[in-house]
C-alpha cells in the first residue's frame, strides 16, 4: 500500500448498537476496495474483522479492528468497533483516534438505546458523521419510520442525502437529493433510471430543506439563497462538506451491507464530505510533567507525536501497539521517546494491520495508524514522540470497571498462571482491573458486565491454557462489641522443669478508633512492665478472628487493670496466651455484632425508570439519599445500599433501563447488620469451616 499525504486520508469509526451490521459494512467496503478476494460472513465466522476465536463463536464484535484501504487515490482507514456495552473500552479506543464517524442503524430497528450512546460518544469528541441506515433489503425495513426517529431523537440537522427506490416491497435503488438523480442497483453495478413520478414531490421537498443548510455555511451562500439564485453544484458540495465538519448537517444514507448495496456511494460520500485528518484542527498536547500546553500542526514535517490506543496481547508474537501518528513521521529502525513512562523505546518493524494481517512499511505519516511490536514501557493512552520535543497527548477516559467477581482455579497450583494470564488481558483491555483481596484471600477481576467476564475466562482456556470458574467475592465483614466487660484470662501450666503462667485481668469496652486501643492500669506492679507488650500483641492477634463468625474485629479498648505473675514460670509467650483467653471470653459476653461495608451508590437513570430503581434500590436494604435532576431527562439517584447486594446490579441495572442507565459505588463505611443477615453470615461461615 503507498504512502498518502495528509489530505488523502479518512480516519473513520464504525459505530452501532449491537447487530446493526458495523462489520458486514466493514467486510463491503474492504471487498469493494479489493483488498479482500472473497466477501466473508458474521455468520459464517469467515470476516477480516471479526478474526478472534471468541468472535467467530459469538458472531459478534468484540474487540476494535481497523482496516486500512484504497479508493479513488484515497487512504480509508476503517475502525470497526463492538456494538455490545460490555465492550465500550474498545470503542472508546477506536474514536480517540478517529477523525470522523459512520453511525449505522438497522432499517427495521432504528435508533435504539447503543445508536443514543454512541451519538454521545461522537458528541462528546466533536465527530463529524454520516448516518448509514443498513438492511435495507430486509422484510419491514422502513427508512422513513428510521429517519422519523432520528430527526425526533437528535434535531433537524439529520438530513436524507437519498430516498430508497422500491418495486413493490424490495429495495432496487435510490433518488439522490443532491443532483435529483435516481439510481438502480444492477449486479454490482449501478444505473441512471427516471426520479419515479410518487417520490418527485419529496425529493424536491427534502432538497429545499437541504439548500437552506447549505445557505447558514456561509454568509455569501445565504446571501444568494435570499437573492433567490440557484446555487452551483461545486457551492452545493462545498457547502455540504462545510455542514458536516461543523455538524449543522448529518448525511443519511441507505443500503444493505450483506448484500453490498449502495455500498460504494457510502465510501464516496466518506470521501467528499467527511473530513481529513489536517481539517480537524491543530493538535493540543502537554510538556511532560507540566500544565504547559504544546500546540502541533497536523502535518508530516512537524515533531513527532503519536498515541497508542490499542494493545493486543499474543501469546506469540508478544506484545502488539497499535498506535496514530498526529504529527510528524515514525520510521522502522528509529529511537522515539515514552513521554508518559519516560523511556525510550527502540521501533523495530512498523505495520499497517487489517484484522489480523500484518503488512509491513518503512514509516506512517500525520493522519496515519499503524501498529509496532515489543514496546517494553508503553501501554495504551501512552504517548510517543521525538526526544527531542517531547509531548503528552490526551489519553483515553475508559469507563469504571462496575461488577467484581472473584476468580477461582479448576486446578490447584494454577495460582501463578492464571495471575500472568490475566495480567497480560489486563495490559490488553484497559477496562479490566485485577486485584488480589489481602483480607478474603481471593484474586477479584472487575469488569463492564458479566459478558466481559465470561470472555476474559474464554481468553484465559483458549490463549493460556488456564480453566477458572468466577463465582461472587466474599463480603468483608468486621465484628465488634456493644457493652464494657471485665474478665479474667489464666494460663497455668505445670510439667516436668519450667511451668508457664500468665494471669491477666482486662476490660474490654466499644473502641472510638477502628485499631485497637491499648491501655494499661497496673497498681503495684501486678504485671510487671515488660509483659504489657506481650498482652497487647496476644489481643491484636486474636483480633484477626471474631467470635460470632471469625471476621476481623474493631473498633475495641482493652484495659489491663490487674493480674498476676510468678517470678520463674511467667513467659512474654504464657502473658500473650492469658491475654487470648481473656479475649474470647470478654468477647462473648459483651455483646458482639457483625458490622457490613456499606456502599455510597450514585445511579443515573432515564426519568421513565426512577419508579423500578428506587423500588430496586429499597428491596436491596437500600437507603434513599437523594434524587436530582440533571437535565438531558436525567436524574441521579444518590443511595447507601450494603455492599453484599450490589455484586450483580450492574447487570440488573441494564436490564431495568435497557442499558440507559449507570452508576457508580465506593465503599463508605461498617454498620451493624440486622439480626436475620448477621443470622446468616454466621450459619455460612460455620459451614465453611465444617
Amino acid at each position: 500500500m503507498k504512502q498518502y499525504p495528509i489530505k488523502k486520508i479518512r480516519n473513520v469509526c464504525l459505530m452501532s448498537h449491537g447487530g446493526a451490521g458495523k462489520t458486514s459494512l466493514a467486510e463491503a467496503i474492504l471487498y469493494n476496495t479489493g483488498v479482500l478476494d472473497r466477501f466473508g460472513k458474521v455468520a459464517d465466522g469467515t470476516t477480516a474483522l471479526d478474526y478472534d476465536p471468541e468472535e467467530i463463536k459469538r458472531k459478534i464484535s468484540i474487540n476494535t479492528s481497523i482496516g486500512p484501504c484504497e479508493w479513488k487515490n484515497h487512504k480509508l482507514n476503517i475502525i470497526d468497533t463492538p456494538g455490545y456495552f460490555d465492550f465500550v473500552g474498545e470503542v472508546m479506543e477506536g474514536i480517540r483516534v478517529a477523525d470522523a464517524a459512520v453511525i449505522v442503524l438497522s432499517a427495521k430497528s432504528g435508533v435504539e438505546v447503543g445508536t443514543e450512546k454512541v451519538w454521545k460518544y461522537a458528541d462528546d469528541r466533536k465527530l463529524p458523521r454520516i448516518v448509514f441506515v443498513n438492511k435495507m433489503d430486509e422484510e419491514n425495513a422502513n427508512f422513513n419510520a428510521v429517519l422519523e426517529q432520528l430527526r425526533d431523537q437528535f434535531g433537524n440537522s439529520v438530513i436524507p442525502f437519498q430516498i430508497p427506490v422500491k418495486e413493490g416491497d424490495k429495495f432496487v435503488g435510490f433518488a439522490s437529493v443532491i443532483d435529483m438523480k435516481a439510481r438502480k442497483f444492477d449486479g454490482k453495478k449501478v444505473v441512471d433510471i427516471p426520479v419515479p413520478a410518487a417520490l418527485e414531490d419529496e425529493i424536491a421537498s427534502v432538497r429545499d430543506t437541504l439548500m437552506e443548510l447549505v445557505a447558514e455555511t456561509s454568509e455569501e451562500l445565504m446571501e444568494k439563497y435570499f437573492g433567490g439564485e440557484e446555487f452551483t453544484e461545486a457551492e452545493i458540495r462545498q457547502g455540504l462538506k462545510l455542514g458536516v465538519l461543523e455538524g449543522s448537517i448529518v448525511p443519511v444514507l441507505c443500503g444493505s451491507a450483506i448484500n453490498n448495496t449502495g455500498i460504494d456511494v457510502l465510501m464516496d460520500a466518506i470521501i467528499e464530505y467527511l473530513p481529513s485528518p489536517d481539517e480537524m484542527g491543530d493538535i493540543i498536547g502537554k510538556k511532560p510533567n507540566s500544565d504547559e500546553t504544546v500546540t502541533l500542526k497536523p502535518d508530516e514535517k512537524q515533531p513527532l507525536s503519536a498515541l497508542v490506543f490499542k494493545t493486543i496481547a499474543d501469546p506469540y508474537v508478544g506484545k502488539l501497539s497499535l498506535f496514530r501518528v498526529f504529527s510528524g513521521t515514525i520510521s522502522a529502525d528509529t529511537t522515539v521517546y515514552n513521554s508518559v513512562t519516560e523511556t525510550n523505546e527502540k521501533i523495530g518493524h512498523l505495520y499497517i494491520i487489517r484484522g489480523k494481517k500484518q503488512i509491513e512499511v518503512d514509516k506512517l505519516t500525520a493522519g496515519d495508524i499503524g501498529a509496532v511490536t515489543k514496546l517494553t514501557a508503553t501501554n495504551t493512552g501512552n504517548t510517543l514522540c521525538s526526544p527531542d520535543n517531547p509531548v503528552v497527548l490526551d489519553g483515553i477516559a475508559f469507563p469504571e470497571p462496575s461488577i467484581s467477581l472473584a476468580v477461582v482455579p479448576k486446578a490447584k497450583g494454577d495460582e501463578e498462571k492464571i495471575s500472568s494470564g490475566l495480567q497480560r488481558l489486563v495490559e490488553e483491555d484497559p477496562t479490566l482491573k485485577l486485584e488480589m483481596n489481602t483480607e478474603t484471600k481471593q484474586m477479584l477481576i472487575s469488569g463492564v458486565g458479566e459478558q466481559h467476564l465470561d470472555i476474559v475466562v474464554s481468553k484465559l482456556k483458549s490463549k493460556f491454557g488456564i480453566s477458572v470458574d468466577l463465582t461472587l467475592p466474599k463480603v468483608p465483614y468486621r465484628e465488634t462489641i456493644r457493652k464494657k466487660v471485665k474478665v479474667e484470662g489464666k494460663h497455668k501450666k505445670q510439667s516436668g522443669g519450667h511451668g508457664q503462667y500468665g494471669h491477666v485481668w482486662i476490660e474490654f469496652e466499644p473502641g472510638e478508633t477502628e485499631d485497637l486501643t491499648f491501655e494499661e492500669k497496673i497498681f503495684g506492679g501486678a504485671v510487671p512492665k515488660n509483659y504489657f507488650p506481650a498482652v497487647e500483641k496476644g489481643l491484636r492477634e486474636s483480633m484477626a478472628h471474631g467470635v460470632l463468625a471469625g471476621y476481623p474485629v474493631v473498633n475495641l479498648k482493652a484495659t489491663l487493670v490487674d493480674g498476676s505473675y510468678h517470678p520463674v514460670d511467667s513467659s512474654e509467650m504464657a502473658f500473650k496466651i492469658a491475654a487470648s483467653l481473656a479475649y474470647k471470653k470478654g468477647l462473648e459476653q459483651a455483646s458482639p455484632v457483625i458490622l457490613e461495608p456499606i456502599s455510597h451508590v450514585e445511579v443515573i437513570v432515564p426519568d421513565d425508570y426512577m419508579g423500578d430503581i428506587i423500588g430496586d434500590l429499597n428491596k436491596r436494604r437500600g437507603r434513599i439519599l437523594g434524587m436530582d435532576p440533571i437535565g438531558g431527562g436525567l436524574q441521579k439517584v444518590t443511595a447507601e445500599v450494603p455492599m453484599a447486594e450490589m455484586f450483580k446490579y450492574a447487570t440488573d441495572l441494564r436490564s431495568m433501563t435497557q442499558g440507559r442507565g449507570s452508576f457508580t459505588s465506593r465503599f463508605e463505611r461498617y454498620e451493624e447488620a440486622p439480626a436475620n443477615v448477621s443470622q446468616k453470615i454466621i450459619e455460612e461461615a460455620k459451614k465453611e469451616n465444617e
